[in-house]
């Protein structure tokens, strides 16, 4: 019997976090106050986090040690599992070896525990009593409320009116949890409802969840806002998947050729390929894709400039690959890829020429996850289905060119809270979203006077 699963023991869980800034060859441009347009320092920051993830934000020290109380909840379900999917590549008939490393087993499904647990503690340690955040398609509301119960925090959800919708068993996790959701826009704040007065119907976007976030917070003192993706120090806590993926890669006597996530604001991308992308540096040959929507064309059709976080403004200006921070996307249902910008830390990367980006309709994007939950048993969450459209695509290629590869890529989370999504598909009612260039032209509009990055 060929082997499937690579596994590793709680030994193995990385005892510290990979900063991929120490290694990069061109440094990423600092912040910039949206006032006076000069970089911030830690007091800008501090109204929103504890100054140890401040201290992450901008360190360039290659290596940072997880504290003992972090690894002991991490070690609930890390590591987690790499396989073989020796099912899906038969489907394929490709001579490629496909690996996947899933992150479907934590608590909440998804890699977003791996920085909600890491944030939880170091704004408990700094005697924060409540978090406010934002979610998408409620990965990582779920992820922020369960590390909130771990260490008695109270936590506030601003979730994606058209996920709050879409995803009634997500808000019900969160929910489960102790925290408090409501669907964004609300009437709770003023960024809400300035945007309500706009348009009474706005399905919501993350962007204006975070604005919303970012007020709460701003506004209490007992209060710290708390972020899924984007920003430096959620990258690096995510760096432990691929460490993990380094270690198991090893075991099964194979090296990727390709490494591939989906990106969304670029966390989960971050935590698979960052390691692999220090021996990219150093002058492995190595392809790093990563997979958006084409409904979300951050990396593909942005603009690397500097622009805001957030759709009111409320956010220091930041140096990424972004559509505009005015820019809605449409209600697709892979809800935590409906952002409008990229992490700074993965914009400078692409611009670097390090790794390339690709985009898909969430059509076929469905077609692949339905073929790899056929195949291979787990079905993945819309957001995921991302980077198996993308390698399914290099694996059909490599059959085409009669090559051999090996092509790793991140299966994000399990998709078992997103059944209405497949309903959707199956009934063949998921619209195929192409952006009209005058929408992208206005949102770019918005921001062309802002400075470039």
């Amino acid at each position: 019997m060929a082997q499937t699963r690579y596994l590793l023991t709680e030994k193995d869980i990385p005892r510290q976090w990979y900063n991929i800034a120490a290694d990069m060859p061109n440094p990423m441009k600092p912040p910039l106050n949206p006032g006076t347009k000069e970089p911030i320092g830690p007091q800008d920051l501090a109204p929103l986090f504890p100054m140890s993830l401040i201290e992450q934000e901008v360190s360039t020290q290659r290596w940072i040690d997880i504290p003992p109380e972090v690894l002991d909840i991490l070690a609930l379900w890390r590591p987690t599992p790499l396989f073989r999917a020796h099912r899906l590549e038969q489907a394929l008939g490709t001579p490629a070896k496909i690996y996947y490393k899933y992150e479907g087993t934590s608590p909440a499904g998804s890699h977003k525990p791996n920085t909600s647990v890491a944030q939880a503690y170091y704004n408990k340690k700094e005697g924060v009593k409540r978090i406010a955040t934002e979610t998408g398609a409620g990965q990582w509301g779920s992820a922020l409320a369960l590390a909130c119960q771990f260490f008695g925090l109270e936590a506030k959800v601003y979730m994606v009116k058209i996920s709050y919708e879409q995803k009634p068993y997500r808000r019900s996790l969160m929910q489960t949890w102790g925290a408090s959701v409501i669907p964004s826009p609300s009437n709770e704040t003023e960024a809400g409802r300035k945007i309500l007065a706009e348009d009474p119907d706005s399905t919501g976007s993350l962007g204006i969840a975070i604005s919303e976030a970012v007020e709460d917070a701003a506004s209490r003192e007992d209060t710290k806002y708390s972020l899924g993706s984007v920003l430096n120090h959620v990258l690096l806590h995510q760096t432990v998947v691929g460490q993990e993926a380094q270690k198991q890669m090893e075991l099964a006597g194979d090296y990727p050729d390709v490494v591939i996530g989906c990106c969304g604001g670029g966390s989960n991308f971050a935590g698979l390929t960052f390691p692999f992308l220090r021996d990219k540096i150093a002058g492995r040959d190595l392809d790093v894709i990563g997979c958006e929507p084409t409904a979300c064309p951050t990396l593909t059709k942005g603009h690397f400039h500097y622009d805001f976080g957030d759709t009111v403004g409320m956010t220091p200006l930041m140096p990424m690959h972004t559509l505009g921070h005015t820019f809605v996307p449409a209600g697709i249902h892979a809800g935590g890829l409906r952002y409008h910008g990229m992490a700074p830390l993965v914009s400078q990367l692409l611009k670097d020429d390090l790794m390339r980006a690709e985009a898909f309709h969430q059509v076929e994007c469905f077609d692949a996850a339905v073929l790899f939950a056929r195949s291979e048993g787990i079905v993945p969450a819309p957001e995921s289905s991302h980077a198996i459209r993308g390698a399914i695509n290099e694996a059909l290629k490599a059959k085409e060119e009669g090559k051999e590869k090996t092509i790793l890529f991140l299966l994000s989370g399990h998709g078992n809270f997103d059944m209405s999504a497949y309903d959707a598909y199956f009934s063949k009612k998921l619209e195929e979203y192409e952006l009209p260039q005058e929408e992208l032209d206005k949102a770019w509009s918005a921001i062309r006077d802002l400075p470039a990055a």
